[in-house]
């Protein structure tokens, strides 16, 4: 795949067909997944008895293999000339660690003032930034694949440093001052650094390895010509593998709820089309190109469900509605996240963009 500014039906067009109708599968294994957890007794408990960190082994597993084949796409030999824009690197961290928690704070008090726990449930959502399905959104807009590895290890760093004071400060500071309930999140850095490691670091060592073995052994034409090819269906299998169990896992309550799940859908809403926007205007802003303004766009969009998940879960309990609104930010944000890798793709038509940077210029 080019990085030249194609049409969308022309971008589209060379996809293969799991890629090219995946909101179909992506609605379908929703559907499966909630139709599974209605369905089948005992389904979401069995589901959830073996977990790994909090998470559901099975989802755990699923989320590994997604991640995977895009980190083994990095060319991890480019990363130095992303790391030297100070402008994306600087615009990132304010989108991701000061407008986005910032901004789901006051959309939960907006929507849900007389819900504490689901009020509470955004926050802690907003507070977990993306490290793990952001990968995938930006492949399938092209994105900056290297722009998204660094952003993406970035994003972690802050989750381990930061994670736990920002819950501090948004649940039991600033409400305070502002005369507003104030609620206690009993969280460690240690749980936050393990998730972390887990979920980012695992497949991205597994793909660092993959891509420095492969070519060493058999070169960069072999492994980006053969190698990836083979690999990259599994990402959207892991995606969709995951979709399934964990609405499988939440489908009783997803669908027993459904006027709940709808009020903590809105602000939800709200939230990923700012960000995104957001992401996009301050990156055409900065001259970033198409490439590095999709990847900021979407890598401040998306959330870190399975932290806030393990985190909600470990700190209210499972049956908790701080844990229904974690599960309810993954059944808004891929939908509407795969939505706006359309609006990406259109979005590559503008005449206007400045010149790819030099990590995207090559055959991808």
């Amino acid at each position: 795949m080019t990085t030249t500014h194609d049409a969308p039906a022309d971008v589209t067009g060379r996809l293969s067909t799991l890629d090219r109708f995946l909101p179909v599968w992506i609605g379908v294994a929703m559907v499966l997944g909630l139709a599974l957890g209605r369905t089948i007794p005992g389904l979401g408990p069995a589901l959830d008895a073996v977990q790994l960190h909090g998470i559901s082994l099975p989802i755990a597993i699923g989320l590994l293999v997604m991640m995977y084949p895009p980190l083994a796409k990095v060319r991890y030999d480019r990363l130095g000339a992303v790391t030297s824009d100070r402008r994306l690197m600087v615009g990132s961290l304010v989108l991701n660690w000061v407008l986005g928690p910032a901004l789901m704070f006051a959309l939960a008090w907006i929507f849900l003032p007389d819900l504490p726990e689901y009020r509470t449930g955004l926050i802690v959502v907003g507070l977990a930034r993306c490290i793990a399905m952001v990968i995938i959104w930006n492949d399938l807009a092209c994105g900056d694949r290297e722009a998204a590895a660094v952003l993406v290890a970035l994003n972690s760093v802050f989750q381990v440093l930061a994670f736990a004071a920002l819950g501090w400060f948004y649940l039991a500071v600033l409400p305070g001052w502002l005369g507003l309930e104030q609620t206690a999140l009993d969280v460690s850095f240690g749980q936050i650094a393990v998730s972390v490691l887990v979920f980012l670091g695992v497949p991205l060592l597994a793909g660092y390895l993959s891509r420095r073995i492969g070519e060493g052994v058999r070169g960069r034409a072999w492994y980006e010509g053969t190698f990836l090819p083979r690999i990259s269906p599994f990402a959207l299998l892991g995606l969709l593998f995951t979709i399934v169990l964990l609405f499988a896992l939440q489908g009783d309550q997803i669908t027993s709820r459904p006027l709940d799940v709808a009020r903590i859908a809105l602000p939800l809403l709200v939230y990923f089309a700012v960000m995104w926007g957001g992401g996009y205007l301050l990156g055409s802003s900065l001259g970033l190109g198409y490439e590095r303004t999709t990847t900021l766009a979407f890598t401040a969009a998306g959330n870190n469900f399975e932290l806030a998940i393990a985190v909600a879960v470990a700190t209210f309990g499972v049956t908790s509605g701080q844990a229904l609104a974690g599960v309810v930010g993954p059944l808004i944000e891929v939908p509407v996240l795969v939505g706006l890798v359309y609006v990406s793709l259109g979005l590559r038509r503008r005449p206007r963009w400045t010149p790819a940077t030099p990590s995207t210029q090559e055959t991808r």
